[in-house]
């Protein structure tokens, strides 16, 4: 098991790296090509860059302290295949409270999947997070109490029938 791995990082390392090969392969002959276009292309690359790196440093550091102080033992115990009714609400209400760009949640859920969590409740972490707290006041301005209780109660329900449509593995 422990070779096996070793040989994932290996291979997960090795595309890591042929793959920024190729970008920057690509790069130099889009240089050629078209300079002008690819020093906007870069400097467009760049200012993406900067502004999502304050967030990448924020997930590495929360990563961190997840790996400092959950061990696999405890995260089965909370969101795996024994944790019941209370990994589903975990599951439920940490989707809700999360915030900021998506991709960034997923090398942290998939650190917590290594370590025991089922796919069901990741699923629905992921399903809860289209419910944003902060517009919840517009959403019922526009729509009405009643609409967004009923609709929330819905998208509620809706994300456990997809936990469970994606299993307990």
């Amino acid at each position: 098991m422990i070779k096996e791995k070793k040989k994932k990082s290996i291979v997960n390392t090795s595309f890591g790296i042929i793959f920024l090969i190729a970008v920057i392969f690509l790069y130099i002959i889009l240089f050629i090509f078209q300079p002008e276009k690819t020093i906007l292309s870069l400097k467009i690359t760049g200012k993406l860059l900067i502004r999502i790196a304050p967030l990448l440093l924020l997930v590495i550091v929360f990563m961190a302290i997840v790996n400092y102080f959950i061990n696999p033992k405890k995260v089965l115990k909370y969101v795996g295949t024994g944790s019941g009714f209370k990994g589903w609400l975990i599951a439920m209400l940490m989707g809700i409270i999360s915030h900021g760009p998506i991709y960034i949640w997923y090398p942290l859920l998939k650190d917590l999947k290594d370590k025991g969590m089922k796919n069901g409740l990741i699923a629905v972490f992921l399903y809860n997070r289209t419910i944003k707290i902060p517009l919840l006041p517009v959403m019922i301005y526009y729509f009405g109490a009643a609409f967004v209780v009923v609709l929330l109660f819905y998208m509620l329900i809706a994300s456990l029938i997809e936990g469970k449509l994606m299993g307990e593995n």
